[in-house]
């Protein structure tokens, strides 16, 4: 079987009196992508703060190769997984390389110097990411996807085993969307990954975990979840499903009539 990086059971947890997460269960194996999809207010985002340690839910574990994350130091996290938050306003101007240095802040040293092999493994991520030619410019005067790209190339400079992204496709256009699920995909990352978009999570996941009220609804390749009667259920739609031209699957929705 597929080595196990992230096993998560029983994550449980409360705001207030408003119950978010409920007994949920996730894994992803190496070099999985997995999709984290549900309808708003369903635990997605909660469930990733827990995953890296930003949130400690009231029930349950996270384990992260084998060790209990509440057992790792925040540097010990830092060398073993990357986050991509939704993009939050006010970052401090830099360079698209300097904020790509910032994945090797984990790796450095006591004293916190730079060295050559820093800048190697920066500048080979901002590469990988198709972002080279960035490296000069303001994060400020970027595009949405070419900040995407940077973002993309700060993770893969850190060298996680596992990579967290929290809707990183939100207020991008069409394009820009599958630019960066084909750059995430095209790494052979251990990747968990909130979606939206069903057709996206569709075409670039290897498996999806379905998220209603707090619980997992269904899980498995999308393919096979992400039917007609599963989604027109957790969503309150119709959908239609289709299959594109390369055979992956993709729905269409429009609103259920209303009873006259």
């Amino acid at each position: 079987m597929d080595e196990v990086v992230l096993e998560a059971r029983g994550l449980t947890h409360r705001f207030g009196s408003l119950e978010v997460l409920g007994g949920v269960d996730l894994t992803a194996h190496r070099g999985e992508v997995v999709g984290l999809v549900g309808p708003n207010g369903s635990g997605k985002t909660t469930a990733l703060r827990i995953l890296h340690g930003d949130l400690v839910p009231d029930a349950g574990t996270v384990r992260l190769e084998g060790r209990d994350l509440s057992s790792l130091t925040g540097r010990e996290r830092a060398r073993r997984l990357a986050v991509m938050a939704q993009e939050s306003p006010g970052e401090l101007p830099m360079t698209a390389a300097d904020a790509v240095m910032l994945g090797r802040l984990p790796h450095r040293g006591h004293f916190g110097t730079t060295t050559r092999a820093d800048e190697r493994l920066a500048a080979e991520a901002l590469e990988l990411a198709g972002a080279a030619h960035l490296a000069r410019q303001d994060l400020t005067t970027l595009s949405g996807g070419e900040r995407q790209r940077v973002l993309i190339a700060r993770a893969l400079a850190q060298q996680p085993r596992l990579l967290l992204l929290d809707e990183p496709t939100n207020h991008l256009d069409i394009g820009a969307q599958h630019h960066t699920l084909e750059l995430v995909r095209a790494q052979h990352l251990t990747t968990l990954v909130v979606l939206h978009d069903l057709n996206l999570a569709a075409r670039y996941c290897d498996r999806v975990v379905v998220l209603e009220g707090g619980r997992v609804r269904a899980e498995g390749p999308p393919a096979e979840v992400l039917d007609e009667a599963l989604v027109g259920a957790v969503y309150a739609v119709a959908a239609d499903r289709r299959t594109a031209a390369d055979g992956t699957a993709q729905l269409l929705f429009r609103s259920r009539p209303v009873p006259g």
